[in-house]
């Protein structure tokens, strides 16, 4: 069985969630299942991670569009 993308996206989250790790998404806090369905939807934006740390130790993850200038 072939994993997807969207798949992926949510196990390495979700991963991280377990951790005590926040996710982000567009400035507001999210989760691993919300983040992976909104970024497999929307596949024609791009998204820029942002990993926020405190004292050496990943805090948080942020997931922000990234505007297209054209």
């Amino acid at each position: 069985m072939k994993i997807t993308g969207k798949q992926q996206l949510y196990m390495e989250l979700s991963s991280l969630e377990d951790q005590g790790i926040t996710i982000w998404l567009e400035g507001y806090p999210s989760d691993s299942l919300h983040v992976a369905s909104r970024l497999d939807i929307h596949d024609e934006n791009l998204y820029m991670r942002d990993y926020i740390f405190d004292e050496g130790r990943l805090k948080e993850v942020h997931f922000n569009k990234i505007e297209n200038e054209d």
